[in-house]
């Protein structure tokens, strides 16, 4: 991509008025070409009520390879106040394989199961899934946990199964 193009796509990421579509499309195609200046646009739409649009964002987020991104992330997916819109960030994430991911994923997850009957059920099994996919020692106690939750029990189990079968790292790589 040109520079005269991607000073282009960055102007419309700060222009009054722009949609967020056109916005979310300038940040794309900037993290594409690998300019970080997509980075703030991308982690807000990652934080936007649309799980598609967040769905987008992460992907592109992921492509971009800012090493900001897992930091915000773990911001967006451990916020209490945000949980019903962490999916896109709990997936980022696990594919980012970041320090922060066991970290944030055990925190929301923890959370999740203080609160009996909580309706984020798909967030809690998000965590669960993706702290099988890590495969980290240190999530083995929370994963014990979500055994003990009927709508859970299974995930953790299969997750504390992948863990024990990939000799459970003690950190991510």
């Amino acid at each position: 991509m040109d520079t005269a193009l991607r000073e282009e796509l960055a102007a419309t990421l700060t222009e009054p008025g722009e949609s967020l579509a056109v916005r979310l499309d300038a940040a794309v195609a900037l993290a594409e070409a690998g300019d970080a200046r997509a980075f703030e646009t991308l982690v807000m739409v990652l934080n936007y009520r649309d799980p598609g649009l967040a769905d987008i964002a992460a992907r592109a987020l992921a492509r971009l390879a800012d090493p900001r991104t897992a930091r915000a992330a773990a911001a967006l997916a451990t916020n209490p106040l945000r949980t019903s819109y962490a999916l896109p960030a709990i997936r980022l994430l696990v594919s980012l394989r970041a320090a922060e991911a066991v970290p944030a994923l055990t925190q929301t997850l923890e959370l999740l199961l203080a609160e009996p009957g909580s309706p984020y059920r798909r967030i809690a099994l998000e965590c669960v899934e993706g702290l099988g996919e890590l495969a980290d020692r240190r999530a083995v106690p929370v994963l014990r946990s979500a055994s003990e939750d009927a709508r859970l029990r299974e995930a953790a189990r299969i997750a504390l199964a992948r863990l024990e079968q990939r000799g459970g790292q003690e950190a991510v790589e």
